[in-house]
């Protein structure tokens, strides 16, 4: 389906009013269409922390194919991004979602048919690495129980995943993306859950933190806790997680990696 169908067959906007500051010829209708169908997928994009949503994202990159020629300047230009931007900070914030303040978008409009099986519209979200993608100078997990996708990560990303798939889907769709996923049909690796933990990068300070991001009944082998100079600590569910120090022993369940500091 070109992008100039999916308008004619996505139906009557949701505008009451012309948008102003366009030109060219596109209608205010072509906005609100693109506008509703990139909000889907940045609430897509986002999910539940403790008590919260969170949408951790610094970047998103929209991208059009089949535009019109005509139109094609417009959707380039400043004023379409940051109408796009200004929606999505007002739908994030409506939604009682948490999100970076620097939050911004870039767009892409391709012009011609798109290829075979590909869609009008794509939306990718992303944040900049930590030390402008060197994974030299960043912390690491090191597996030592339990067998996951690499033996060793670099810990790049202001926010890593860690859990049992690596894709983990919900009736809406892709929800969450984990970079360390113990995907083995094991005895240890099945008692990770799908959306185990995460580790947030706190760039001011430097720090690491662990959150716990499963609910579990106490008492059971499927916890997050740290093993810390022989001592053990149990990870909770909750919005202030754990500080990360060097040689830590991270327990998701009965898989077991090491935090390192180069």
């Amino acid at each position: 389906m070109t992008f100039t169908e999916f308008l004619e067959k996505c139906g009557k906007t949701v505008f009451e009013k012309p948008l102003s500051g366009g030109t060219g010829d596109s209608s205010p209708r072509e906005f609100a269409e693109i506008r509703l169908a990139a909000l889907d997928e940045v609430r897509r994009k986002s999910y539940r922390a403790g008590a919260r949503k969170v949408f951790p994202f610094e970047l998103i990159r929209v991208s059009l194919r089949g535009v019109e020629q005509a139109d094609a300047e417009l959707f380039r230009g400043a004023f379409f991004r940051q109408y796009l931007e200004q929606e999505v900070h007002t739908a994030l914030r409506a939604d009682g979602c948490r999100f970076p303040p620097n939050l911004r978008i870039e767009v892409e409009a391709a012009v011609g048919l798109p290829q075979r099986g590909e869609s009008w519209l794509l939306v990718e979200a992303s944040s900049p690495h930590i030390d402008a993608g060197s994974a030299t100078q960043a912390a690491r997990l090191v597996v030592r129980s339990g067998s996951a996708n690499v033996a060793e990560l670099p810990l790049t990303k202001p926010r890593t995943h860690i859990g049992r798939e690596i894709d983990v889907y919900r009736n809406q769709g892709l929800h969450r993306r984990n970079d360390l996923a113990f995907v083995d049909e094991t005895d240890i690796n099945r008692s990770v859950s799908r959306e185990h933990a995460h580790i947030r990068y706190h760039r001011p300070t430097g720090e690491y933190r662990l959150f716990n991001d499963r609910w579990y009944e106490r008492g059971t082998e499927c916890g997050t806790w740290i093993v810390r100079d022989g001592l053990s600590r149990e990870v909770h569910r909750d919005s202030r997680g754990v500080r990360l120090e060097p040689g830590d022993e991270i327990h998701f369940g009965r898989a077991v990696v090491v935090f390192e500091l180069p």
